[in-house]
């Protein structure tokens, strides 16, 4: 939250920018200025839908994960039906902080993934995902 907030800074600080270019009689800048703003807005529009739009949530026997901004998918995933249970963290993840938890399974279409946790909270469900598939699987 707190890149956010960094960047709606950087949004204002733009449009004063460009406010005061066009005081001084330079349009160009002024209008460059606005675009850059209005783009960067839209930007971050755009991303925090997009945050908003993942969602999981643990259930006695499966996870629930929800995801999309246009299309809204729900997908079920029964915990003794888990085959692993990985964790990753691209650059751009590590560089803000965050991890991937990916769930997979015998089935093709299995896209069950988890983008955006804290590394220590990914870690936490791979770990209970993980034990307990283990449990499931062997019909505890």
């Amino acid at each position: 939250m707190r890149l956010v907030e960094l960047a709606v800074g950087g949004v204002v600080v733009l449009a004063v920018a460009g406010a005061v270019a066009a005081g001084h009689g330079t349009p160009a800048l002024a209008i460059t200025l606005g675009v850059v703003a209005v783009v960067v807005a839209g930007a971050l529009l755009t991303a925090q839908r997009r945050y908003r739009s993942w969602g999981y949530l643990e259930r006695a026997e499966d996870l629930l994960v929800r995801r999309g901004v246009l299309f809204q998918r729900l997908s079920v995933v029964p915990y003794g039906r888990m085959q692993f249970v990985e964790v990753s963290a691209g650059l751009f993840e590590r560089t803000f902080g965050l991890a991937t938890v990916q769930l997979h399974t015998a089935a093709a279409r299995s896209d069950a993934r988890i983008p955006g946790l804290e590394p220590s909270e990914a870690a936490r469900l791979r770990d209970r995902l993980a034990a307990l598939g283990e449990a499931k699987a062997a019909g505890l």
